[in-house]
């Protein structure tokens, strides 16, 4: 689909939004090649906005603009630096664990990159970094309704000298409209050098399975066709952003993206909730301890689909890969 796919993809460098930033967007199929590169938009809510754990009309329709636009949006310093702080120190100790596991460890693509549960304890997992209201009020209106979470991870980046491939988490048959949004928080401040994430703005508008290799049958590999990256490159080429510790990031499911190595020391932690539309089959349920309920059911705006269980579960020994299916029943 090289005529297709090329022409529906775009990205961007990276821009701040005052109290909202606008970047200029993809005008169509037919300008994949001539049209600007876009900019990453971030949000950076009034006090009021804090006081009220709500944003105001105008930066809700910012932050809408720039989802449909260019597939992702930060909104700024709205989680506690406390209960990230308490999080981060449990969640690399949790690492550790993980990387002395050695190559049967939970590495998302390679050795750089951990795919890591963050623990099920209900003195760290709290509601305003898990279900935050800024990013329930957004996802809720980007997918309509009152979508379900039932994906809650973590990508934690460690020392190393090689990332991901550009890759998209929709690597099925999936809706042409925005059906899952995947909600980002940073427990360190993120940038190139400890491996936020390189994101392709824009590309996830139109795109399908024949932008993927090996694409055939219902599924193909995530990974982005050499080719149509090269092409995307020369108008629009990749963004690897600085995210401030306490912002949140809401990334359309399908967007191009890719983990970068960590060159630095220090483990970089950051978590992953996947908020499904209302009308979208997912598949998936989270198996999850019952005193974490209070927490993850506390907001009207979102659904769970959780197994509660009366018995320990061990965060660390989550299954990943095929256990998680982010695909529609038919």
């Amino acid at each position: 689909m090289l005529s297709r796919a090329v022409a529906k993809c775009s990205r961007s460098p990276v821009v701040r939004a005052g109290r909202s930033t606008r970047a200029p967007g993809l005008a169509g199929a037919a300008s994949f090649s001539t049209s600007r590169p876009s900019q990453l938009t971030s949000i950076s809510p009034s006090r009021d906005e804090l006081l009220n754990a709500r944003l105001s009309q105008r930066h809700t329709q910012s932050a809408l603009e720039a989802f449909h636009r260019d597939g992702l949006v930060v909104i700024e310093d709205v989680v506690s630096h406390k209960d990230i702080d308490r999080l981060n120190d449990v969640m690399v100790r949790d690492a550790h664990r993980l990387m002395a596991r050695g190559k049967d460890g939970p590495f998302n693509y390679n050795l750089g990159n951990l795919q890591q549960s963050p623990p099920y304890d209900p003195d760290v997992f709290k509601r305003n970094i898990f279900v935050n209201p800024f990013a329930t009020q957004l996802t809720s209106a980007i997918l309509g309704g009152r979508p379900t979470m039932s994906f809650v991870s973590a990508n934690t980046a460690v020392k190393a000298e090689e990332g991901q491939p550009v890759h998209s988490d929709a690597d099925f048959e999936h809706p042409k409209i925005p059906f899952a949004a995947v909600v980002n928080v940073g427990l360190v401040d993120m940038f190139p050098t400890n491996g936020s994430t390189q994101v392709w703005l824009g590309t996830h508008r139109d795109t399908d399975l024949s932008c993927q290799e090996g694409a055939h049958g219902e599924r193909a590999s995530g990974r982005i066709r050499r080719d149509l990256l090269d092409k995307r490159a020369e108008v629009s080429p990749p963004v690897q952003p600085t995210i401030k510790k306490g912002s949140i990031i809401i990334r359309d499911l399908r967007l191009w993206h890719a983990g970068m190595p960590n060159r630095t020391d220090t483990i970089r932690v950051m978590l992953a909730m996947i908020h499904f539309a209302p009308w979208y089959r997912q598949r998936m349920t989270l198996r999850l301890p019952r005193g974490l309920r209070p927490v993850l059911e506390s907001d009207p705006n979102l659904g769970v689909a959780a197994e509660w269980v009366d018995e320990e579960v061990d965060h660390l020994q989550a299954m990943y890969g095929n256990a998680f299916d982010f695909s529609q029943d038919e």
